[in-house]
């Protein structure tokens, strides 16, 4: 999710432009299936009841947001592509190893059997709470300046995308919560009561993570200016 479907997206990028000026009968079944799928997937993410599931789905609904933007074909959407793909590489990878955290301790993926984990963990619940809101696009992370910038390009066009990308942002929103929620709140399980406490070396890989993205938004020009 991290690696691999930037890729993707780095394929897109170099291979669009020799389609350019796009034929309509190739661009728009592209487009809408990009469109439809941020829909989709994220609100199949909303039904997971599996942590390494739900964060694999939430990874493809943001690149529906990355191909929509690629094929458009406008400086704007080329940097926002390229924003959002480095953004949520690291995001996208900082969840997983949350999730692997948790997993090692609980030997579970069930959202359900995970519950309140902030009494065990708090210094780990703060890593879910920013990552989350990181997913979220909360500002003023490197997320948002990706999509704004997808947004803008998608609306200026075609006006009734907003719309789509709209209730896909609000949805992303309704999921990122409910992982924090399900994971850290509410009252831990009573086969939970002996748990392994965390290591520096996760603490570690996660400021690894969460750090440049907090530092990208201080000169966003290192990855945005790339097609401007």
């Amino acid at each position: 999710a991290a690696i691999l479907l930037k890729l993707g997206g780095y394929g897109l990028i170099r291979i669009s432009p020799m389609l350019n000026p796009h034929p309509p009968n190739l661009m728009f079944p592209i487009m809408i299936l990009a469109l439809w799928g941020i829909l989709m997937t994220s609100s199949i993410c909303l039904r997971q009841t599996d942590l390494k599931a739900l964060i694999a789905y939430s990874s493809v609904s943001h690149m529906g947001l990355v191909t929509a933007a690629i094929i458009v074909q406008t400086p704007w959407g080329l940097t926002g592509a390229m924003t959002l793909m480095i953004a949520h590489g690291l995001t996208s990878s900082a969840l997983f190893a949350l999730a692997n955290t948790n997993y090692e301790r609980t030997h579970t993926r069930t959202l359900l059997l995970v519950r309140g984990l902030q009494l065990a963990f708090p210094l780990m619940s703060t890593w879910w709470l920013l990552t989350n809101l990181t997913n979220m696009a909360m500002p003023p992370t490197t997320n948002l300046l990706g999509e704004l910038f997808i947004i803008t390009t998608l609306f200026n066009w075609s006006t009734p995308t907003i719309i789509i990308t709209g209730i896909g942002t609000l949805i992303t929103a309704t999921y990122s919560l409910y992982m924090f929620l399900m994971t850290q709140r509410g009252s831990i399980s009573t086969q939970f009561r002996l748990l392994t406490p965390t290591h520096t070396r996760e603490h570690l890989t996660l400021t690894l993570h969460l750090l440049p993205l907090g530092l990208l938004i201080m000169k966003p020009a290192i990855i945005s200016g790339l097609f401007t």
